[in-house]
């Protein structure tokens, strides 16, 4: 074992050991001494150099040298889970792992009995937003893929919650990791700390074009695969020949299902007969997961069977794990990609195919890709242990584009990373919460917070403070804040709003919306839209052939709960924008089969589970801000959020608070004459599993979960 983990725990090294780790590569020679030695570091390395054994050697160390917990922080759940997963290895030594991506509206008070906590930067905001007091024993933080803070979306929170912990716990040791960025400088200056920048990677990386049946490689070296049947399918078939895998970025959902289908007969070539066994397992898995299949579901299924998919956020988060896995496991053969493939899980292929170097925004039309995205996406070419070189690939349709692609992409430099704290909507959500928190009581406290942000060591903080001063006035003129005398204080609102993790803007809207809803109550409808027209909320994009929402609105314009913008305004299609989504929330609860759903408008079974997730929260706020403002709605407001949980009529919320019995199973229930969980007490066994949908299984668990089950039940074998 390399003399760089001497200062090391002789239990971790056994671990390390047993996880096939016996020497270390070059970027973790240099950086493990400084992690073990307590320094704050900044690590910009690519992708599979070894980045996160250096936090986990870091983490480590520091809690069983010097106790205190541990805050592993990521930007999406899939991630949180991989590195769970990865650290659960460590509770050899005694320490306790946990991850928490969930419920941003509430504390998780059992957090306090682990050691080493992972999260998402948006739990850490809102556990920050809770007051849990166990923050304050926090003594390491490692922030993974910390170039997102040039991300306009999750930038800024992942921004405040490193500014606030080392406000929180100055001699906080914090580990930042990072692709490889052009300004890694900037971040390590921000954070005081030590900067290891490497280009190494454990496998060569060759960067080229194809061009007409050749692939001309950055070294100089040139490789001939042929035109046929068509560019995709020749580079794919000469990896597959070569024992390889494949990974290709698209930039449509449409593209990646559509490409992965056409690449079947080709895949299943190169498939041994062992694994064409397993693949049929893992295909007929993905069919029997949910209780209701969709088109894409088959699809998918299809696809896997031949050891070829696709992966998109419109899959189930069940979906894309089967699918990683069996990458992993070398059971697929090629995967068919979007771009959140690159930013999310580690699943490396011999070669990379980036298809698409142009994408397609609502509202700006295509423009091409940032470098730092395609060397995201061409880092992940390459499987250590399996490969001696990866490749990454993309394809010209001239000589022209050949050279534009070479010195803009291939040789080009990686965008610098520049905060996105400076957008109002982004400090109306921050600077409640500080106030409400009473992290900053007063305006002083409040600018020198700011001044110790990454926006802030970039830029000039006067710009800042213009802005700030935009956002007091608003958070005071709409309650959410008090000024005495120079003195802020959060209101009831104001607290409720931060702790409920909503801006401010959204909890305006409910506000409003509940405080004119009618006494005798409005249909789901009024409600649904209502939280569909927040910022909180993304809605669905229209159609051309979405004509019927403004027939629909005609019907229901009485019970609308919020302004209607101007027929030819650009909030009008925002409006109606978010009353086709609430019509899709209208269905769900109306048991409106998800394949008909994903039909309707044009989604996929991952899309309609964020926009529950998503209208299960506002539902939930609604329902808090009423028990303030309208308590005679919280009632109906309770019904309609376990709707929207379960996805059915009211008729059915007893029956669905049984595990495994979804809105299918219960809907079946109901129609066999069983209306309730009591109505199920004293029925036989066979009566139950004779049930369409219900089976010997379920029929099981719905007898254990009654406390019905016992040795004397006749057995269905």
């Amino acid at each position: 074992m390399d003399r760089e983990l001497s200062d090391l725990d002789r239990r971790v090294i056994e671990i390390l050991r047993e996880d096939g780790i016996d020497s270390l590569y070059p970027p973790q020679k240099e950086a493990i001494p400084l992690a073990l030695a307590g320094e704050d570091l900044v690590l910009s390395v690519p992708t599979a150099g070894g980045k996160s054994l250096v936090a986990y050697l870091g983490i480590v160390n520091k809690l069983l040298k010097e106790g205190g917990k541990a805050l592993y922080i990521v930007p999406l759940k899939a991630l949180a889970r991989e590195k769970y997963e990865d650290l659960l290895k460590f509770r050899k030594l005694g320490l306790k792992v946990a991850i928490s991506t969930g419920d941003l509206t509430r504390s998780d008070p059992k957090l306090a009995r682990y050691d080493i906590i992972v999260c998402t930067s948006e739990k850490a905001d809102s556990l920050i937003r809770h007051g849990s007091r166990w923050l304050s024993s926090i003594s390491i933080v490692v922030a993974d893929e910390i170039h997102l803070l040039n991300d306009p979306g999750r930038g800024p929170t992942l921004e405040v919650v490193i500014s606030r912990l080392k406000k929180i716990n100055p001699n906080m040791q914090v580990i930042a990791l990072s692709a490889t960025i052009r300004n890694a400088e900037d971040i390590a200056g921000w954070l005081n700390a030590r900067l290891i920048k490497s280009e190494w990677r454990p496998v060569k990386l060759k960067e080229g074009v194809y061009y007409r049946g050749v692939i001309e490689f950055s070294d100089g070296s040139v490789k001939d695969v042929g035109t046929k049947p068509d560019p995709i399918s020749a580079l794919v078939s000469d990896c597959l020949e070569d024992g390889g895998q494949v990974l290709i970025f698209v930039n449509t959902r449409k593209s990646s299902a559509s490409l992965a289908k056409k690449l079947r007969s080709i895949v299943k070539k190169h498939l041994k007969e062992e694994e064409v066994e397993r693949l049929k397992g893992l295909s007929e898995e993905i069919l029997s997961m949910p209780e209701e299949t969709t088109s894409l579901d088959q699809d998918l299924s299809n696809c896997v069977g031949d050891g070829t998919a696709f992966h998109h956020a419109g899959l189930s988060s069940e979906s894309r794990k089967i699918i990683e896995n069996a990458f992993r496991e070398r059971l697929i053969k090629c995967i068919v990609a979007t771009p959140t493939l690159a930013a999310g899980v580690n699943i490396p292929a011999r070669r990379v195919i980036i298809r698409d170097l142009w994408r397609y925004e609502f509202g700006i039309g295509m423009y091409p890709i940032p470098v730092l995205e395609y060397k995201q996406q061409a880092g992940r070419a390459g499987r250590p242990r399996y490969d001696k070189e990866g490749e990454a690939i993309t394809i010209a349709k001239d000589k022209e584009q050949r050279k534009r692609i070479i010195d803009n992409y291939i040789f080009g430099e990686p965008e610098p990373v520049y905060s996105k704290l400076g957008s109002e909507p982004m400090l109306r959500f921050h600077v409640l919460s500080s106030i409400a928190s009473g992290f900053t009581p007063d305006r002083e406290s409040l600018f020198d917070f700011f001044s110790s942000t990454f926006y802030a060591y970039q830029s000039d903080i006067s710009l800042l403070e213009d802005v700030v001063e935009d956002v007091l006035r608003f958070l005071e003129d709409n309650n959410f804040i008090e000024d005495f005398d120079g003195r802020l204080k959060a209101t009831l609102l104001g607290e409720k709003t931060s702790k409920l993790y909503l801006d401010p803007l959204t909890a305006l809207h409910i506000k409003r919306a509940i405080e004119r809803a009618s006494p005798d109550g409005e249909p789901e409808i009024s409600y649904l839209q209502a939280i569909c027209y927040t910022p909180d909320m993304k809605s669905l994009y229209l159609r051309g052939d979405d004509v019927w929402i403004e027939e629909r609105l005609e019907m229901i314009k009485k019970h609308i709960l919020v302004n209607i913008p101007p027929i030819y305004s650009d909030d009008y299609e925002i409006f109606l924008s978010s009353l086709k989504t609430a019509h899709l929330l209208q269905d769900w609860i109306e048991e409106v089969p998800e394949a008909e759903i994903c039909s309707r408008y044009g989604v996929g079974p991952g899309d309609i589970r964020n926009i529950i997730e998503t209208a299960e929260w506002l539902l939930y706020s609604m329902r808090e801000l009423a028990r303030i403002y309208r308590f005679d709605l919280v009632r109906d407001l309770n019904n309609l959020l376990l709707r929207v949980k379960y996805g059915c009529k009211k008729e059915l919320l007893d029956l669905v608070k049984l595990r495994g019995i979804g809105r299918v199973r219960a809907r079946a229930l109901y129609k066999a004459g069983f209306k309730t969980i009591n109505s199920l007490r004293g029925v036989p066994l066979e009566r139950l599993a004779s049930i369409p949908s219900i089976g010997k299984k379920i029929a099981l668990s719905i007898k254990k979960q009654i406390g019905e089950i016992d040795n004397k039940m006749v057995s269905l074998e």
